[in-house]
């Protein structure tokens, strides 16, 4: 044999001797090998569950984008004011109350207030609802301020409460006149309190220096006398002025009602139940209020954001009576959703559903007399009083009537 082969040193076996280049090339060719099969074998042994985790993950996005057009398609924006007045508490009111969390959602925003909502309605994305007030619609209509055409640009839903104007003012303040040339705090600018209070002013004849800032620092700039009053226009009690203590020489102020404010404005009274840190115990204040309103644009019928309206109405007015009891804010109490206002035009599905009631009451009347029965009270009811809402009326007198309407549809229910 030749020198390829070497006698082991027992004598019992052969073995090949390679040289040390020949048994590296063999090495690095089995080890290429063996690893080629690894990958092979390996991406083969992948390729189904990768398709799986394909699939699993187009299935999950799916998914996801049907759940995230479900829920747009059922939230319902409110664009509703700041702490200082009611505004925000009763938009919190609508999502605690109609927010199912599956049907309909309730989204409240923080805005600016009654002028500035108007304005977010007509103009800004995703914004369903607004708050706003009867004084700056009628303003906006005059002057077109935001467009022409407003009353055919935006409807209401419903007049749901009063709004008072509440004048804190510090020592040496006596009455209106007193402010002018004085610092008055007109709260935030843009914001239904300042268009409110310049309107009324301006017709009273009272010309003070306007500031804006917030009914807090307002607060704390009156104790120490750079400000002579701060004034909110809001549902009482609001949240800033119920927080707020009386201190020396500090009075809330009466505002009187007069011929020039007829138009968009009614008498109403601040008393110790509201503001037991402001007044006495049977102490009462005179003062102003103007109507609140829940508006929405005026979409087309066959428009989604319509039906998300229209899915809201039909909601609120479903339950509505959960609005009158704790801990829902109190101006609820004074809502009449059939109230009018007049010249605006009520959005199409809360003037079916009105329209709906009205057809079962008078229904129901005609088989009342059919059969000659009368209320517990022996008299009839009349529905058509407890619809009005007549601005500058007795509130006490239509929270009455209204409660009466309320007893007569829960007996059509029964």
């Amino acid at each position: 044999m030749s020198g390829a082969f070497r006698r082991l040193a027992n004598g019992v076996a052969w073995a090949p001797i390679w040289s040390v280049k020949t048994l590296s090339i063999f090495a690095a060719a089995f080890l290429m090998s063996t690893f080629s099969c690894g990958i092979h074998q390996t991406a083969f042994s992948q390729a189904i569950p990768t398709e799986r985790a394909t699939g699993a993950r187009a299935a999950a996005e799916r998914t996801r984008r049907q759940w995230t057009e479900t829920l747009n398609s059922n939230t319902v924006s409110v664009i509703s004011g700041n702490p200082n007045g009611a505004y925000l508490y009763l938009a919190y009111d609508l999502s605690a109350v109609l927010d199912d969390g599956q049907e309909l959602r309730i989204l409240p925003m923080i805005g600016k207030g009654a002028y500035s909502n108007i304005a977010d309605v007509l103009h800004l994305k995703g914004v369903d609802l607004g708050l706003s007030r009867t004084d700056v619609m009628s303003h906006l209509a005059a002057t077109n301020e935001f467009g022409g055409n407003i009353k055919g640009r935006i409807t209401y839903i419903a007049k749901i409460y009063n709004e008072e104007m509440q004048i804190l003012a510090g020592p040496g303040i006596e009455k209106l006149e007193d402010l002018n040339g004085k610092k008055v705090n007109f709260s935030d600018a843009g914001s239904g309190s300042q268009f409110t209070t310049r309107k009324v002013f301006a017709a009273l004849g009272i010309k003070p220096i306007e500031v804006n800032m917030g009914q807090n620092d307002a607060y704390v700039k009156m104790k120490s006398g750079e400000l002579a009053a701060t004034i909110l226009v809001s549902g009482k009690p609001s949240g800033s002025f119920k927080n707020f203590v009386k201190f020396e020489g500090a009075k809330v102020l009466p505002v009187p009602f007069d011929d020039v404010l007829a138009r968009d404005y009614f008498p109403a009274e601040l008393t110790h139940d509201d503001y037991p840190n402001l007044l006495e115990e049977g102490q009462s204040v005179n003062t102003i209020a103007v109507g609140a309103v829940l508006v929405a644009f005026n979409w087309k019928q066959d428009n989604e954001r319509y039906r998300r309206v229209a899915r809201f109405i039909d909601r609120f007015f479903s339950n509505f009576e959960k609005f009158l009891k704790p801990p829902r804010h109190p101006k609820w109490r004074e809502t009449n959703l059939a109230a009018e206002f007049k010249g605006w035009t009520r959005h199409p599905r809360a003037a079916e559903l009105l329209k709906k009631i009205e057809n079962e009451r008078k229904a129901a009347q005609q088989r009342a007399q059919a059969i000659g029965t009368q209320t517990s009270s022996g008299a009839p009811i009349d529905t058509e009083l407890a619809f009005r809402q007549a601005a500058g009326g007795n509130a006490i007198k239509q929270q009455k009537l209204f409660e009466q309407f309320l007893e007569w549809v829960e007996r059509q229910n029964n």
